[in-house]
């Protein structure tokens, strides 16, 4: 029984030994004898003993190739220097596994050259503004050419361009000029919109005191036209009042049947009012005068009594 348990116990080690677990994400490509017999997705498998064998191990993560900067030449004959970041995937682990002898290398050579090319074609402002032209027309070409390989390009970024020492100096004065050139215009337009708000406001308060002077004329005439109104209409009531008590001595005269020298008094008393004003010519009637002598003729019979 021992050689038998040992036997078993052999066979138990090479089994567990064969048993491989692949985890979430990953994939492992399997040869039987040196061809491909598969490709093992995340789980449990188990391999025939020395049969098989695990060729390689692909993760299907999203990876980043971070290349360094690469030389390139413009249009116009100015050389920068211009580092990209590759964000690819493997889509299919038996094609990156034999498609290219180094998928990573690859790419990055792919890479460089595509960057040259394009930026060949373009002037050195155009290619400092248009990034994201590049970026779509290296993806497009990276994506067309590794697809033999099993690799998925999902972005790529120019991460940093680098023009020669000049040309940033030259630059930095040219951002100097345009900001000199923005102040300026920033200051004109709000010295500007000043006098536009002062010339403005002068005008609103020209037309606020004309129509308060406006207001304050037709207030004053109003009030003068109403104190003219009551004036009258005072004038008028003295009058009437006047009349009424005329009226009111005429009938009082009538009711009490005066004789003419009654009436010749009263025409006496207002022959004294009629001297009292600034006439310096009165003429008399003779009725008038006869009843002064008769006043007078009575006097005279009062104090001789």
């Amino acid at each position: 029984m021992g050689p038998f348990l040992i036997f078993l116990a052999f066979i138990a080690v090479i089994m567990i030994s064969n048993i491989r677990v692949v985890p979430q994400a990953h994939a492992y490509v399997i040869e039987r004898l040196g061809t491909y017999n598969g490709t093992w997705g995340s789980g449990f498998h188990m391999m025939f003993p020395i049969l098989d064998k695990v060729a390689r191990k692909v993760t299907l993560k999203e990876q980043v190739g971070d290349f360094p900067p690469q030389p390139v030449i413009t249009k116009d004959n100015v050389t920068m220097r211009i580092d990209t970041v590759v964000f690819f995937q493997i889509t299919d682990p038996k094609l990156f596994c034999y498609g290219v002898e180094n998928p990573i290398l690859a790419i990055e050579n792919l890479t460089s050259t595509t960057l040259r090319n394009i930026i060949g074609d373009m002037e050195l402002d155009q290619t400092l503004t248009s990034r994201e032209v590049i970026n779509t027309r290296m993806r497009s070409v990276l994506d067309e050419a590794t697809d033999p390989w099993g690799i998925k390009i999902n972005r790529v970024e120019l991460k940093n361009i680098i023009p020669p020492a000049a040309i940033q100096e030259s630059m930095e004065k040219q951002m100097k000029a345009e900001r000199e050139r923005r102040e300026q215009i920033l200051i004109a337009e709000g010295e500007k919109k000043s006098a536009i708000l002062r010339a403005e406001g002068k005008k609103e308060s020209m037309i606020l005191e004309a129509q308060a002077e406006k207001e304050s004329a037709i207030l004053r005439a109003e009030a003068k036209k109403e104190a003219t109104i009551r004036e009258a209409e005072g004038q008028a009531e003295a009058i009437k009042a006047v009349q009424q008590a005329n009226a009111q001595g005429l009938t009082y005269l009538k009711e009490a049947q005066a004789d003419n020298n009654v009436i010749q008094l009263k025409s006496l008393e207002t022959f004294a009012k009629v001297a009292d004003g600034q006439s310096t010519k009165i003429i008399i009637p003779s009725e008038i005068q006869n009843m002064a002598g008769f006043v007078t003729s009575l006097t005279e019979i009062g104090k001789q009594s």
